[in-house]
């Protein structure tokens, strides 16, 4: 009775032991993810910060410009105008004295 009573004891720590190794695994997992999710989304950020209205072509900083209803980015150094996605395409889109004037504007006539 005492090897019975011996055996479902082991038995019970086994299983229970199994169980708390498992949990222990899976929480240690879920950490290393949300560390690896939260390192990815500070890299992201850093880059960004880095990069963010710095010229393309000399690195220098831009600054946004209001020209003929667009907001366009223009570089503080090398004078660069960048566009934002779909700026461009507006200003074509625009009428064609509109055009006109904003080119002149562009090129400083």
């Amino acid at each position: 009775m005492e090897d019975q009573n011996r055996s479902r004891e082991d038995e019970w720590f086994r299983k229970n032991e199994k169980e708390l190794i498992e949990s222990a695994q899976k929480a240690r997992q879920k950490r290393e993810e949300e560390r690896a999710a939260r390192e990815k989304q500070e890299e992201l950020q850093r880059l960004k910060d880095l990069h963010f209205m710095k010229c393309p072509k000399c690195g220098h900083d831009m600054k946004e410009e209001a020209l003929g209803g667009l907001t366009i980015d223009k570089c503080t150094f090398c004078e660069g105008v960048y566009f934002d996605a779909g700026e461009l395409e507006q200003a074509y889109l625009s009428k064609p004295e509109e055009r006109r004037g904003l080119m002149r504007k562009l090129i400083g006539i």
